[in-house]
């Protein structure tokens, strides 16, 4: 008599995340977004972080803004973006963003996440978005860019990813480009894992990487254990907004139309990604830096002068 087998832990997971999925997607709460912005105000400091070009923006959405993503599981620049956002633009603006579907089998992150406006990545759930006038946050690199390794913390890697390009022709909507730098400094990525992942099977639990950090206080270890982000200046830029509409939804199928804006986006975000790192070399020094009495007495002096600062 054959017993029957025990359910592993990735099969257990797998299940919460189906139960987890079949669940609304939309289910963002104002109040308690409202109720989290002190803390992400918090976070924003301990990064003395930056989110400009608000200025470039439509007053309105729907837009899909494209991000790239860094500094392992923590992904400091994130809530620094949804901090900016909802500073400048008020609360009752959604940003909704799109999140890896297995996050969501997460007990309590799971929660946290819905509360906040993230929704599991999938094309249906985002044209959803953006028809019913939302804007929408996507990170097309997904695991591979947010574990890259160190030597390529300056480099955008979407991976070839193109389906957030067929979401924006389909939903004829602006694309943002939203650059961020100092994220990949929070943490030091040894390796993305490829083929470990690959050898251990992490495709069970839906990931193709299987990194090794160097992160405070672990020393060598595995993302499980994510540590204290390094106290790296964060600069975000958004914009200008990207216009395809001129294509047609139709052009969603059409692998050349899709190509052209592939390479058009990504070859802006890196030459603004180039321009942050020749600007902020250092951004944990330069942080750190900035905390000294030194560095607000130059600070304020220079205001007095009226000298760009």
């Amino acid at each position: 008599m054959n017993a029957k087998s025990k359910p592993s832990f990735a099969d257990r997971m797998n299940e919460r995340v189906e139960e987890a999925l079949a669940e609304d997607p939309f289910q963002r709460d104002e109040a308690f977004i409202e109720s989290l912005m002190p803390y992400l105000e918090l976070w924003s400091r301990y990064f003395d972080a930056e989110v400009t070009g608000f200025e470039t923006l439509p007053e309105s959405g729907p837009m899909l803004l494209v991000g790239n993503h860094s500094g392992g599981t923590i992904v400091p620049d994130t809530p620094v973006t949804l901090h900016g956002w909802y500073r400048e633009r008020g609360i009752a603006d959604p940003l909704l963003g799109l999140a890896f579907d297995g996050s969501f089998g997460v007990p309590g992150y799971e929660t946290l996440m819905r509360k906040l406006g993230e929704i599991p990545a999938s094309h249906d759930n985002a044209l959803k978005a953006l028809r019913a006038g939302n804007s929408v946050l996507v990170y097309p690199g997904g695991a591979k860019e947010c574990y890259r390794p160190w030597t390529e913390r300056n480099c955008i890697e979407f991976a070839g990813h193109r389906g957030f390009v067929r979401l924006a022709l389909r939903a004829g909507v602006p694309v943002v480009p939203v650059v961020a730098h100092g994220g990949h400094h929070t943490t030091f990525v040894i390796s993305r894992g490829d083929e470990l992942a690959k050898q251990i099977g992490m495709d069970r639990f839906r990931l193709s990487v299987a990194p090794i950090v160097f992160a405070v206080p672990w020393g060598v270890s595995i993302p499980v254990l994510p540590g204290v982000p390094l106290p790296a200046k964060i600069n975000v830029e958004l914009g200008p907004p990207l216009d395809w509409s001129e294509y047609g939804p139709e052009a969603a199928d059409d692998q050349e139309i899709v190509d052209r804006c592939y390479e058009e986006i990504t070859t802006k975000m890196q030459l603004t990604l180039d321009r942050l790192a020749r600007a902020y070399p250092y951004p944990v020094a330069q942080r750190l830096l900035s905390l000294l009495p030194f560095s607000k007495r130059r600070s304020d002096r220079n205001d007095e002068d009226g000298e760009d600062v």
